[in-house]
């Protein structure tokens, strides 16, 4: 399902030109199953009204990839909007998309942005560019493959101008950061570290006066971790197989929700489900075992149980199907979901109502969109 996840991490440092005023620089990144998107956007100028062009840039952004737009066409057509902006009083920025797909493969396209940077554990590249003509602009493409441990580093022009005006005629330049950050690295600073580091070096850089937002953004890749729910049995028996065999196939954690699909699944194992004896919650219902699941609780309660503490970064005293889970949750970078369609006639009953329990079908998007808060890629299919 997965073929071993690589999670993309995005690690952020930003420093206003005048603190406690808005950063005109807005980060901002989104999972799908196929890839992240991550979109570092700098407003003209700096304070409350670079924010909010910087803010609408990055909405507009995300807004036409959500429609299907492919992220070139995206591209071409804000660079439009901001050469037709530019100039005028209509909100301007200028801006870096960057798009990781899960085998590793990175496009990154800037706009009148410093070019991004390469870094592994060891050492740091500046990304060399193919020019690009849209709509009068040039613009830059880059592409690289990242690896587990590897990364792309994007910065503003706050950090390439660092100087300006105090002894460097250039600034700093790309050139400069990128050999701090080399120095970096070669001192043992960690990849996740050197936003941070980049960010108090150009404010030396800068001396007594910072004369721009600083901002600077990195997408890291690592072995992501995965956990596979299998909740509720397929509308038609005929899916049940296919639907196990999707299952048992997926990386990572394995976790069965519902007494019925646990039957579905250790049938298809030729193995029995048992009862916890001896559980330690007197709240939460008990929890079942299979033979190579990781996981086997109770449906519909045990989700809603769940939902309600899933923000919750507190280790528990008890241990129970809603903790464990709830722990594994936590944890994950990749959730998969696989939902059967089958109507259990038990969440019609009028206690589920009265005790305000949402049916599976109800609390599993709830669940997902929390997870998505968290910053997991969640993946729903239903069989």
């Amino acid at each position: 399902m997965d073929k071993g996840y690589v999670h993309v991490e995005i690690t952020a440092s930003q420093s206003p030109k005048r603190a406690g005023s808005p950063c005109g620089d807005v980060v901002v990144h989104e999972r799908t199953s196929s890839s992240t998107v991550f979109v570092v956007c700098d407003g003209i100028g700096s304070g409350v009204k670079a924010h909010i062009a910087a803010q609408m840039c990055t909405s507009r952004i995300l807004g036409l990839l959500r429609q299907g737009f492919s992220m070139r066409r995206t591209f071409e057509s804000l660079v439009q909007t901001m050469e037709q902006a530019k100039g005028t009083d209509l909100p301007y920025a200028v801006f870096t998309i960057a798009r990781i797909l899960n085998d590793g493969v990175a496009t990154v396209l800037t706009y009148e942005m410093p070019p991004p940077v390469f870094v592994t554990s060891r050492y740091a590249q500046i990304l060399p560019q193919r020019s690009l003509m849209v709509s009068n602009a040039v613009t830059g493409e880059s592409n690289c493959h990242i690896a587990p441990g590897e990364g792309i580093l994007i910065v503003t022009d706050g950090i390439t101008q660092a100087g300006l005006g105090s002894g460097l005629p250039n600034g700093w330049t790309i050139d400069g950061a990128g050999q701090f950050i080399n120095d970096c690295l070669n001192s043992g600073v960690k990849l996740k570290a050197l936003p941070d580091c980049v960010i108090d070096q150009a404010k030396q850089v800068w001396k007594t006066v910072q004369g721009d937002d600083c901002t600077v953004a990195l997408a890291s890749c690592r072995k992501g971790k995965t956990v596979t729910i299998f909740t509720g049995p397929p509308a038609n028996r005929i899916k049940d197989v296919p639907a196990v065999k999707k299952f048992l196939s997926a990386q990572g954690s394995k976790v069965v929700c519902g007494g019925t699909t646990s039957k579905i699944v250790a049938d298809y194992l030729g193995a029995e489900v048992t009862v916890e004896l001896n559980p330690q919650s007197l709240l939460c219902p008990a929890s079942y075992n299979i033979p190579g699941i990781d996981l086997v609780t109770e449906g519909a309660v045990t989700l809603n149980q769940v939902y309600n503490i899933l923000e919750e970064d507190e280790i528990f005293d008890e241990i129970s199907g809603v903790t464990e889970l709830q722990a594994m949750l936590r944890s994950a970078d990749r959730v998969n979901i696989i939902v059967g369609q089958a109507v259990n006639p038990a969440s019609k009953d009028i206690s589920f109502r009265q005790k305000g329990i949402l049916t599976r079908h109800a609390v599993l998007p709830l669940i997902a969109s929390k997870l998505r808060e968290l910053g997991k890629l969640v993946v729903t299919e239903y069989v």
